[in-house]
């Protein structure tokens, strides 16, 4: 028996599908189907059985999972160990980030980082809040920065801040919409968010919750595009309050109102590297420059 056939095994219990487990293990499903078939065959017991949307456990495979998950996590522990046993923590971490540097108070807490860990090596991506997630829940990034619900059980979230967000409107509309309620602003052509972004979630909520189907001017995968966007004229969109209201102030472009939500600002890592050291460290250094988020 071989851990990387338990971490099969587990994996597969978590996704219920062959073919999502062989994508975050990268792997191919043949190769996942021959793991689970020679850890099957060493125990003598069948560990699953096909449904129609997937794989299931038997009454076997539930007593046994327990048990591979104590394996694996002290594997883990065993090797988390090791590596402190020979002296100063080192490694590489790949975090994905989103919206801007300041919001995510990126400068600060890659200082920290750097100042109490010389040795650990830190690379940054930039994306959007959906992509980030998956490659996170995948595990081709070790953490990132996500707003909006995580609904992976796989993937753990520490909340950091609540992101109100406001209607923002192209100067030009500023007469037409003044004294607007939400069914007059449902007229107007509104800036749409990627599918990727956690923006077009919260517009769609809040579009259903005030009863309007607007006209979509494209689906735009970054907020500082469209807020572009609504200063070239092209619509209304939902922007975050504070950088809305700053282009107010500069003239360009005119804020509506709130929207009465606000989506959260969340770090995200892989829920079973809690107990690896180099999330540790990111964590602690994300209690020093977010203190009042309470991590």
């Amino acid at each position: 028996m071989e851990i990387y056939q338990l971490r099969t095994f587990i994996t597969v219990a978590q996704q219920g599908h062959l073919t999502q487990a062989a994508e975050i293990l990268h792997l191919s499903q043949p190769a996942v189907t021959a793991q689970i078939k020679a850890l099957e065959e060493e125990t003598g017991v069948s560990l699953f059985e096909r449904s129609s949307s997937g794989v299931l456990l038997t009454e076997a495979g539930k007593l046994l999972l327990p048990e591979a998950e104590k394996i694996l996590a002290g594997s883990r522990d065993m090797l988390n160990r090791a590596k402190s046993l020979r002296g100063q923590l080192a490694g590489k971490l790949r975090v994905g980030t989103i919206l801007s540097p300041d919001t995510l108070r990126l400068g600060p807490w890659l200082s920290v980082l750097r100042s109490a860990y010389p040795l650990v090596q830190m690379s940054t991506v930039q994306g959007v809040s959906g992509g980030v997630l998956n490659e996170v829940r995948k595990k081709e990034l070790d953490a990132g920065f996500f707003i909006g619900r995580n609904p992976y059980q796989t993937v753990h979230t520490l909340p950091l801040m609540d992101l109100p967000y406001v209607v923002a409107v192209p100067n030009g509309l500023r007469e037409a919409l003044e004294g607007a309620d939400w069914r007059e602003l449902g007229r107007y052509p509104w800036v749409g968010a990627s599918q990727f972004s956690s923006l077009s979630k919260l517009h769609a909520e809040v579009w259903r919750e005030r009863n309007i189907a607007p006209k979509k001017v494209g689906d735009i995968d970054q907020e500082q595009s469209m807020q572009a966007c609504v200063e070239a004229g092209l619509g209304l969109c939902m922007l975050r309050r504070e950088h809305a209201l700053l282009a107010e102030r500069e003239g360009r472009l005119w804020v509506w109102g709130d929207t009465a939500m606000n989506v959260s600002l969340s770090f995200i890592y892989p829920a079973e590297m809690e107990s690896e050291p180099l999330v540790g460290v990111m964590v602690q250094a994300l209690r020093e420059v977010w203190p009042e988020a309470g991590i």
